[in-house]
């Protein structure tokens, strides 16, 4: 093989090597270290400024500066792939919901945690989010966020129509912005209680970066205010097909907003059996696109004898 040929073959193998490992995935995250791989981290300390180069000498060229070397990747240890079970499974958002996905090359995960809290004795404490409640039971349930933006959550009646239960005149005088890590406790100032009547109580979630305004102009309707994170100017009528006779939001509307934004959710159901330091009963919903309208879409179903 001459010199010229074997160069050629060199060169088109290294062609077709460079497309595989530039599309070659990142490591798998679970939702629950994606959730927490979005949050930063505190600021190093300030290094001391470099010394100043001498003088540079009439007509020599410039130095040609070198580019950094890329910090090496800091993506949190990996864990096996968890597989739901098949029952009991109570965050519906997307039937073909994922348990892991690479983290995003740009932008960072959105995610938020919820855990479902039952009152035992004088104190309020978690349970996992399959369990089967009775009459007389009282629960709240808590939400978490990794990051700023704008939570909204309704709730679905005996009637079938759904009822906002967040933003609430009772937090923040009605705002719905909500910081990361910071635990915000639902319903507001109360407690859920189960009555004699069997069924599913279900609760529906949304968290995005940025307000959604059908959304907030829906349930600030239904409550007779306006929306806090608005402008005070009058708010514009939101569609008709979004309400139902001004007395709540129909469950096709909640379907639609439910398949609109359920794209890149990665879901994991977490117990104190769960492997990492952190032992809990949660559910773990993050959106794993890093893109900069993320949002995610969760459901709770509570099932009640």
């Amino acid at each position: 093989m001459s010199l010229i040929s074997g160069l050629m073959v060199f060169l088109c193998g290294a062609a077709l090597a460079f497309p595989a490992a530039q599309d070659a995935p990142g490591p798998r995250l679970t939702a629950r270290e994606l959730f927490y791989s979005a949050v930063q981290t505190a600021p190093a300390a300030a290094q001391p400024a470099p010394p100043k180069p001498p003088p540079r000498k009439k007509n020599t060229p410039l130095p040609v500066a070198k580019a950094p070397a890329a910090p090496p990747a800091t993506a949190p240890a990996h864990v096996p792939d968890m597989a739901l079970p098949d029952g009991g499974r109570i965050v519906q958002a997307s039937t073909a919901a994922r348990t892991s996905a690479p983290a995003p090359t740009a932008g960072t995960a959105l995610g938020l945690k919820y855990t479902i809290l039952k009152k035992s004795g004088d104190d309020m404490s978690d349970v996992p989010p399959d369990t089967t409640f009775h009459a007389g039971d009282r629960i709240q349930f808590r939400v978490q966020t990794n990051g700023a933006g704008y939570l909204y959550i309704i709730s679905q009646g005996s009637s079938g129509t759904w009822k906002p239960i967040f933003p609430s005149a009772e937090v923040e005088e009605g705002d719905n912005h909500v910081d990361g890590l910071r635990d915000y406790t639902m319903p507001p100032g109360s407690r859920m209680v189960f009555d004699e009547q069997a069924g599913v109580e279900r609760i529906f979630i949304v968290f995005s970066r940025g307000p959604e305004p059908d959304l907030e102009n829906m349930i600030y309707s239904l409550q007779g205010r306006q929306p806090v994170s608005t402008p005070k100017h009058p708010a514009p009528p939101a569609p008709k097909h979004l309400l139902v006779a001004g007395m709540g939001i129909d469950d096709a509307t909640v379907g639609r907003l439910r398949t609109a934004y359920a794209r890149d959710l990665v879901i994991e159901k977490v117990d104190p059996g769960t492997s990492g330091e952190k032992k809990e009963n949660a559910v773990y919903v993050v959106n794993a696109s890093g893109s900069a309208d993320s949002r995610v879409v969760a459901d709770l179903n509570l099932e009640h004898r």
